[in-house]
């Protein structure tokens, strides 16, 4: 389909896009990689009048140590950050999640910035943000402020994004050591997740001394399986233990219907990969 007319706008900085987002309000869009938007306005799901193309923004790119944290520019793309090492040495997760992302061609041109502010439940690496305990740092006309991932996800494709601020990196908590694994159930390759689980776990002594789950398209948002990571502080790294661990997964969730599954088929996925994910991050039998 065609999408409808909109102006356009490729600011040269981080300044340059806030004034513009502000002057626009309400009636602009971001563009980074573009493979969030651009599906939405074919299908004529978003009517901006002005599209700002923020790609070319230097230093909005790369991933830096910055002591015990990881900071990823917000235009890092799929591609780079499954080729990063300093990803695959502290947030093997994030890198195990982005290799599931969509096919080779959107990952790319598609970015982390993007993905994040998009805020489709059902897309894999918000719920990868949450289980990382990530803050994403933006900057609007009133400066820079740092929003906790649990915080940033509000409702269906929204974010705490103002209109006028814009998201200019993610920064992860170093995990080196954890286990980690991402288990998604899709209809067919390349398809969004039916449902998706995102599983940290620290291990002491052949026990789960602590697990972090973050589960997609259980919900409007991305939500964490508190419940199973309660359940599971403790327990033996084997798999009857993690079962019954991991059987309050959907507890807490509202899990929506559609084609592709019922909540209650949802619910039950959702317990089945969980205990798959925290199993294989454990390392048990």
């Amino acid at each position: 389909m065609i999408p409808p007319a909109f102006d356009y706008a490729r600011p040269a900085s981080v300044e340059e896009a806030v004034r513009t987002l502000a002057e626009a309000g309400d009636e602009a869009k971001v563009l980074a990689g573009g493979q969030s938007l651009l599906p939405l306005l074919r299908l004529r799901l978003a009517f901006p009048e002005l599209v700002v193309d923020v790609g070319r923004i230097p230093g909005l790119s790369g991933v830096r140590e910055d002591g015990d944290t990881l900071v990823i520019g917000a235009l890092t793309t799929h591609h780079d950050i499954l080729r990063d090492p300093l990803v695959g040495r502290y947030a093997g997760l994030l890198a195990a999640a982005t290799r599931t992302v969509a096919d080779p061609a959107v990952r790319h041109r598609g970015t982390l910035g993007g993905s994040l502010a998009h805020a489709d439940p059902a897309g894999d690496l918000p719920a990868v943000a949450l289980a990382l305990d990530a803050e994403l740092v933006v900057v609007g006309p009133q400066g820079r402020r740092t929003i906790p991932a649990r915080e940033f996800f509000v409702d269906y494709l929204q974010s705490a994004l103002r209109p006028d601020e814009l998201l200019v990196a993610v920064r992860v908590p170093k995990r080196e050591g954890w286990g980690f694994r991402y288990e998604k159930f899709q209809r067919v390759a390349q398809a969004w997740a039916v449902v998706g689980v995102a599983a940290l776990v620290r291990r002491e002594n052949g026990h789960i001394a602590e697990a972090r789950i973050g589960l997609t398209n259980m919900g409007a948002t991305p939500l964490r399986a508190a419940a199973s990571e309660a359940a599971l502080a403790g327990v033996p790294a084997v798999a009857d233990a993690v079962a019954r661990a991991t059987a309050a997964a959907a507890e807490g969730t509202r899990p929506s219907s559609d084609p592709s599954a019922t909540p209650e088929y949802r619910a039950h996925l959702a317990r089945v990969l969980t205990r798959r994910a925290v199993l294989a991050a454990a390392g048990g039998e």
